[in-house]
């Protein structure tokens, strides 16, 4: 009998603040996307007013309210007004999102209720619930999927991954079983995901590729898993001779090879082209870095206060659908505030500890952390979060999301600390430096790191350069 009344308790705490929810969904939102909202509630909520609005107080169609004297229930008492607190006009006022004081935490953030866009660690996770598997194979089958990077690829070795298992009474997993859990990520959701390889990404899409003939799915398979450095450079007259294959026969497979993803895990955070509206401008003043709003970006929304008092002198029913609305109303102004007030404090508080970054730009991009934000404003990590995706700020460098100033620390040999950002802007430098007739390859780069006091592994250094879309050494020789 204890689960029915968990579950009763845990349903009458998730609707006791939808103010809370409506806010955590404002907040989130771009500033197109948040303007966009305001201006629907604007238009849809009779209690509400652009500030802005020059026009009378009273259009020429207004709501229309039963008289006072034909009502028998009592005038509420405008409920909204006794049970929310008042709005604070301090300029430190963090809002009414979920906070780490008085021994918050996870699992009481609210605004974890909220959805959000999926993923690609949390897609792959839900696919892999629609599997019925022992609790050991879905635990590898995590393991792999935490460590694919945003291409979808599978970077690291597979028995490295069990290097931070807790669990340490379970024994070491085999390769058998490793290749078991890799597979089965590998036909979750989009063909090439939890490749090792370029080569294992297009062969995993034509493995499953349609409409196509064997002897063309044979082919192109043959060119991907041998011959992949000679269809780079284009080599056609190599492909040729190498494969034994018509002139034909070679430019269907070059076609089809050309046609699939090289980066499957980008679509899940590739984003229609949109114009871009920053929410915050940076400037030097009297040899300080500030934030300034953008006003511009700021819809504004108040209580249209000649509806509401002709709604309290109606005697309305509480639970009646005016009540809703001028409560609705009430929501959104306050939550309109708390978006520009927690917007304006984590872009402070950015500003504050990238100083360096605004000088120098990213080689000088200090390692930052959500959670060092949040602690910092005494917000929940999850808040500072979403403030700062799709959140856009104006500097002297150009226009960065809020996103672009955390970055993971990476130690050095003289027991400082780096950021991977500062770190892809070092690699980015070197190879624009580097003479196209000598490329440096990823361990020379490796090299030129150390001499700096930074010390990463090879393949680090090839992820980072992926991640720069700057081709290997091989492929950026000029002749």
């Amino acid at each position: 009998m204890a689960y029915p009344s968990q579950e009763l308790r845990l349903r009458q705490q998730m609707t006791l603040a939808p103010r809370l929810q409506q806010s955590v969904k404002l907040l989130q939102m771009s500033a197109l996307e948040f303007t966009t909202a305001v201006e629907q509630a604007l238009a849809s909520n009779p209690f509400l007013e652009d500030p802005d609005e020059q026009d009378s107080d009273m259009p020429s169609e207004a709501p229309t309210f039963p008289p006072a004297a034909e009502q028998a229930v009592p005038a509420p008492a405008e409920p909204a007004a006794q049970t929310e607190p008042p709005m604070p006009d301090a300029p430190g006022y963090s809002g009414d999102y979920p906070t780490r004081a008085h021994g918050d935490g996870p699992d009481r953030d609210q605004g974890l209720w909220v959805t959000s866009t999926l993923s690609m660690s949390q897609h792959l996770s839900q696919e892999l619930g629609n599997y019925q598997l022992q609790a050991r194979d879905r635990l590898l089958a995590e393991y792999i999927i935490d460590a694919l990077d945003e291409d979808g690829y599978l970077r690291v070795p597979l028995a490295s991954l069990w290097g931070d298992n807790p669990r340490g009474a379970d024994p070491v997993p085999d390769e058998g079983e490793w290749m078991t859990a890799l597979r089965l990520v590998q036909q979750l959701d989009t063909p090439g995901l939890a490749a090792r390889s370029l080569s294992e990404c297009l062969s995993l899409q034509l493995a499953v590729a349609t409409g196509i003939s064997d002897e063309q799915r044979g082919l192109a398979l043959r060119i991907v898993q041998e011959q992949l450095d000679r269809l780079a450079r284009n080599d056609c007259a190599g492909l040729r001779q190498q494969l034994g294959c018509s002139e034909d026969a070679l430019r269907e497979a070059c076609t089809l090879i050309r046609s699939l993803d090289p980066k499957p895990g980008s679509r899940y955070s590739a984003e229609a082209p949109v114009y871009v509206v920053p929410d915050v401008y940076v400037d030097k003043w009297q040899s300080r870095w500030r934030v300034l709003p953008n006003r511009n970006a700021m819809p504004q929304a108040r209580l249209h206060q000649t509806y509401a008092e002709l709604f309290r002198r109606a005697r309305l029913d509480d639970r009646s659908p005016m009540a809703q609305e001028l409560q609705e109303a009430r929501w959104l102004v306050r939550n309109v505030e708390q978006r520009y007030v927690t917007i304006q404090r984590v872009a402070e508080a950015i500003v504050k500890r990238q100083q360096t970054f605004f000088e120098y730009g990213d080689v000088a991009l200090r390692p930052l952390m959500l959670r060092e934000v949040a602690d910092d404003l005494d917000m929940h990590e999850s808040t500072v979060s979403r403030a700062t995706v799709g959140k856009y700020m104006v500097t002297p460098r150009g226009v960065f999301e809020f996103r672009h100033f955390f970055s993971r620390e990476l130690a050095t040999d003289t027991g400082g600390s780096c950021s991977a950002t500062a770190v892809r802007a070092l690699i980015k430098e070197m190879v624009e430096a580097e003479d196209p007739a000598m490329p440096l390859s990823d361990v020379a780069l490796t090299q030129q790191l150390a001499a700096n006091g930074i010390l990463l592994a090879r393949r680090t250094v090839s992820k980072y350069r992926g991640q720069l879309r700057m081709p290997p050494a091989e492929l950026r020789r000029r002749h």
